[in-house]
């Protein structure tokens, strides 16, 4: 077990950019597998029932998501489900909505199992006044029993909170907040439409803490307009100054034939292939030599902090929440476009809001997509978590974990992952395989060796970096 801090540079990494150029392509961040776009329209009350009858048979902890669609204004890089308004009263109806809906899943669920995680995100969840905020949980907890320890998290933006809502949250039992800060360059924030001056981060982390909300994860964009290397190495500074517990550092998606306000973006030069790899080696390198672990992907942490403890002990999670502490437990999600997840089924909420408030006057769970996985889905749904999480594979483990020949069974995936060791992304062992630094940039290709449903030409996913 890894249990001092591993500090990564170009040269321990193996780092070229042609290398990485070359594995730069589309790939799942795989917060489920399969991923969403296997899943298929719900047509008829018996197609409903049959997604849902898995929840109703389950038993064990239960972890619920809220998504709160509003925003005050649109951030114009967003790919998130979300409505722009600065009409708080509409979250009103919302609410009287979310509540039947609550109360019709609650009602599947057997007696006894408690909620041990429970995420806000949208949206924005502080678009919510403390008055709608304390009216949710109470919606909550007057449905669901919670345990003690329960991790209770919230997305923030911090351009429209206040020290009520701060104070609110923390009434409802939040104990994890991720502030969304994307770039502290001006010139990126006018290219984003997110003007966001550090004062303002710096008051949102003081109140939080001062409401003793103390686990704080700060999210991070590159790829924006406007960034180069050393713009973002500026923003990576300020940012170490917030002492963040966790930070995401997401590679920016332009997609703008599915995400329309993306087009606007381009009125701005935004990095090429090239510097928004660069932009990602620096940032390995600063992280990793500031005392953060790089748990994998774009995700980085404290080497105290739960979440590296858990991948040290090979008990790390990944579900549509990201990564998790928690194994085991079925995804109760609410809310327009949620997507709810038990052992054998995952089930989507309706993306518009009319429809989902239809589908609920008519008595209805309102799901508009779902999926039921077969033994293979389960199989390779271990599988590929297992090497996202842990960051290698014992074939024996795996192979009576899941009541198989693992080398018989993935015998072409394996055969396909030696170009990968070639190049230094894995390394077979005598157990098995295990993923080098440079394969942790590059996780969700390595992972894709293991997707049945990949094909020669994956579409629909943003690529690596």
């Amino acid at each position: 077990m890894q249990t001092t801090p591993l500090s990564f540079t170009r040269e321990s990494l193996g780092l070229n950019a042609d290398l990485i150029r070359k594995y730069n392509q589309p790939a799942p961040r795989y917060t489920s597998y399969p991923t969403a776009l296997k899943f298929k329209t719900v047509e008829d009350r018996s197609s409903r029932s049959a997604l849902l009858a898995d929840l109703e048979d389950a038993q064990g902890p239960l972890s619920l998501y809220v998504h709160v669609p509003y925003c005050r204004s649109l951030c114009w890089f967003c790919g998130c489900a979300k409505i722009i308004s600065t009409d708080t009263s509409l979250a009103d109806k919302y609410l009287d909505y979310l509540e039947m809906e609550v109360r019709r899943y609650a009602a599947l669920v057997r007696e006894g199992r408690k909620v041990v995680q429970l995420h806000f995100g949208g949206g924005s969840p502080n678009f919510l006044s403390p008055k709608q905020i304390k009216r949710l949980s109470a919606i909550l907890h007057g449905s669901f029993e919670f345990d003690e320890a329960a991790e209770v998290s919230v997305e923030l933006d911090p351009r429209t909170l206040s020290e009520a809502q701060v104070a609110a949250f923390k009434d409802l039992g939040i104990n994890r907040a991720s502030i969304g800060v994307q770039d502290v360059n001006r010139k990126v924030q006018e290219a984003i439409h997110r003007i966001q001056p550090t004062e303002t981060n710096a008051k949102t982390i003081s109140w939080l803490r001062e409401a003793g909300i103390n686990s704080i994860n700060v999210d991070l964009i590159y790829g924006l307009p406007h960034q180069t290397e050393e713009s973002f190495k500026a923003t990576l500074q300020e940012v170490l100054s917030y002492d963040a517990d966790r930070l995401a550092v997401f590679s920016y998606a332009h997609v703008p034939w599915s995400k329309p306000a993306q087009k606007i973006l381009e009125r701005s030069p935004l990095p090429d292939a090239d510097s928004k790899i660069e932009i990602l080696i620096q940032t390995v390198e600063k992280l990793t030599g500031c005392g953060y672990a790089h748990v994998g992907m774009d995700h980085f942490a404290k080497w105290e902090d739960p979440l590296v403890k858990a991948q040290q002990a090979k008990t790390l999670q990944r579900n549509f929440q990201g990564y998790s502490l928690h194994a085991n437990v079925d995804i109760c999600a609410f809310g327009m476009s949620a997507i709810s997840q038990s052992q054998n089924a995952f089930r989507q909420n309706h993306k518009d809001l009319d429809t989902y408030y239809r589908m609920l006057d008519e008595g209805n769970i309102p799901l508009e997509k779902g999926y039921l996985l077969t033994r293979d889905d389960q199989i390779r749904r271990e599988v590929i978590m297992r090497l996202m999480c842990d960051l290698e594979l014992d074939f024996e483990e795996r192979g009576l974990a899941n009541g198989i020949d693992f080398t018989g069974y993935f015998d072409a995936e394996l055969e396909s992952l030696k170009a990968m060791e070639g190049d230094g992304l894995v390394c077979f062992t005598d157990a098995g395989i295990a993923v080098t630094p440079l394969g942790r940039l590059l996780i969700r290709n390595v992972a894709s060796r293991f997707d049945a449903y990949m094909g020669s030409a994956p579409k629909g996913f943003s690529k690596a970096i």
